[in-house]
């Protein structure tokens, strides 16, 4: 293999591990969504809403930091933890 093609590789390796540091990957009924980590790292990249309860989803520090909340609340989840959460939210607005 040629140096120039082991330097392409390593360069779309070097960015795909990027993106797997730098965002979360949200799955939501059938979708997935991305959202920009709040530091560089491995926990939570990939992470499924599925049998998890508004409550549980905000108690995690990383997911609540990058914003899941507004995420939940565009997507249209419903729970006592969310409803506080947009109500802190409004606050934090005015």
């Amino acid at each position: 293999m040629s140096g120039i093609k082991k330097i392409f590789i390593f360069v779309i390796l070097g960015a795909a591990l990027y993106v797997l540091l730098s965002y979360h990957f949200i799955f939501i009924d059938n979708s997935i969504k991305m959202l920009k980590k709040s530091h560089l790292t491995l926990e939570y990249t990939i992470f499924s809403t599925k049998a998890k309860s508004v409550e549980f989803i905000l108690a995690i520090d990383e997911l609540r930091k990058a914003g899941i909340g507004e995420l939940l609340v565009k997507m249209g989840k419903k729970g006592k933890a969310l409803e506080r959460y947009r109500q802190e939210s409004e606050e934090e607005e005015d």
